[in-house]
C-alpha cells in the first residue's frame, strides 16, 4: 500500500535542503514545541477521561522498594540466600554432590515472648 503526502505540507524535501542551517534549526525547535503542547493536551484529556491524578509532566511516581527477605537457606559456612533470584553456586554445588535443598532450610524463627 502506498503512503499519499500530505497535500497540506508547507514544506517539500527540496526547499528543506535549501535552507540554511540557522532556519532549519528554528524550524525543528518550532516544531518541537507545537508538539510539546499537543503532548501536554493530549496527557490532560486522557486524565480527564480516565480520572487518573498522574504527574502532567511525565514524571513517573517513585517505586516502592522492597526490603531484603529473611534467608531461606543456610550453607555450612554462614552463606544465606532468600530463595529469590539465581541459585548461588555453594547451594548449586551441594545440591550436584547429593544433598537436598531441605537440608539447607533455616528453621522459622518463634516468639518466646
Amino acid at each position: 500500500m502506498a503512503s499519499k503526502k500530505s497535500s497540506n505540507s508547507q514544506f517539500s524535501r527540496s526547499s528543506l535542503a535549501s535552507m540554511s542551517n540557522e532556519a532549519l534549526c528554528k524550524l525543528r525547535d518550532e516544531i518541537a514545541a507545537v508538539l510539546e503542547g499537543r503532548a501536554q493536551s493530549l496527557r490532560k484529556e486522557l486524565r480527564r477521561l480516565t480520572g487518573s491524578s498522574a504527574p502532567s509532566d511525565g514524571v513517573k511516581a517513585a517505586k516502592v522498594k522492597r526490603g531484603n527477605s529473611a534467608p531461606k537457606y543456610r550453607g555450612p559456612d554462614g552463606k544465606t540466600w532468600a530463595g529469590r533470584g539465581a541459585r548461588p553456586r555453594w547451594l548449586s554445588n551441594a545440591l550436584e554432590a547429593g544433598r537436598t535443598l531441605d537440608e539447607f532450610l533455616v528453621a522459622p524463627e518463634r516468639d518466646t515472648a
